[in-house]
């Protein structure tokens, strides 16, 4: 049964960390071979299952230690129709593996959560298609239609929210909502954007933040941007604008590379830790409302560590 349904806790303020690039660290720092970049398959055995607890309980440790919430990420980023079918997987397994990564999230949550350490956990809903190039783009309706399924599946368990990650588009922004709006769970909602700050669309992060307000009521509880490094937004956010309200958190990528270069690189680029989290707090300096502060690719708890020290530091 989902406990923060009703009433987030990072919309109150305080310091909420998530986990760091889920998928190159496994890639790179942990060896596994990961099909279309999909960690869902892991839930479906106890050695995968054991190599995402001790994963997310290192970042949630660190959270506990330093006294901030946390959010549990869901390893399900991949977990929809397009992508179970090419990993033959059917609708009905779909859906038993996002219940079951749910179900690993509150067994996480019931052994680590405390008063000074609240734990949300996500259903990370993915695109339909790739994360860094909006492709052949859909309706809302499609989109509506395409992501209600896993949404709905999220709606049936201990899921306080969703987030849509990596969202390249308006329209799938929306449609997504709109599903969340429907199946009465929170979505947060995560752009990417490129190296100039704007969605691989070319549309604004303000005017398509402001877009999926207009049409769906204010719809997210929040927005996020995830997938790009800081020195690609942080030009983006220093406007002033009423929209820079609804963004309240960062899961960047370690490096600096753009989207194409990072599609071509054979290593990780963890980048600097140090650097990073000095960056983060320059922003948080900046805009004192952002709030949820995680990693995205070539991140791990090492920067997660620093961003926490360095956000700490300055508060």
């Amino acid at each position: 049964m989902s406990k923060y349904r009703s009433h987030l806790p990072q919309l109150d303020g305080g310091l909420f960390l998530s986990d760091g690039g889920l998928e190159t660290t496994l890639i790179f720092l942990q060896g596994f071979e990961l099909p279309f970049f999909a960690s869902f398959p892991l839930v479906n055995d106890e050695k995968g299952r054991q190599t995402l607890r001790d994963y997310y309980i290192r970042y949630a440790t660190i959270a506990k230690s330093n006294g901030t919430g946390f959010i549990l990420e869901s390893p399900t980023w991949r977990a929809s129709t397009d992508w179970g079918v090419k990993m033959d997987f059917s609708e009905k397994d779909l859906a038993a593996v996002n219940r079951a990564a749910i179900a690993l999230m509150d067994e996480i949550r019931q052994k680590l959560e405390s008063a000074g350490t609240p734990i949300v956990i996500s259903g990370c809903v993915g695109p339909r298609g790739d994360g860094y190039d909006p492709g052949t783009i859909m309706t809302p309706e499609e989109a509506e239609a395409y992501h209600g399924k896993q949404i709905r599946v999220f709606a049936d368990t201990a899921a306080d929210q969703v987030t849509a990650a990596t969202m390249t588009n308006v329209n799938e922004a929306i449609g997504v909502t709109r599903a969340a709006q429907a199946a009465g769970i929170p979505v947060v909602i995560s752009f990417t954007v490129e190296t100039d700050g704007r969605l691989p669309t070319g549309q604004s992060l303000g005017e398509a933040i402001t877009e999926v307000d207009s049409v769906t009521g204010n719809g997210p509880a929040y927005f996020m941007i995830n997938c790009a490094h800081p020195t690609h937004f942080e030009d983006a956010l220093a406007s002033g604008e009423p929209w820079l309200q609804r963004l309240r958190g960062l899961r960047a990528n370690s490096s600096a590379l753009s989207h194409a270069e990072l599609d071509q690189a054979t290593e990780l680029d963890d980048g600097n830790p140090v650097e990073f989290g000095a960056q983060h707090r320059a922003l948080r300096q900046r805009l004192k409302h952002i709030n949820v502060l995680g990693g995205c690719c070539g991140t791990d708890h090492r920067h997660v560590e620093h961003i926490c020290g360095a956000v700490k530091s300055a508060a």
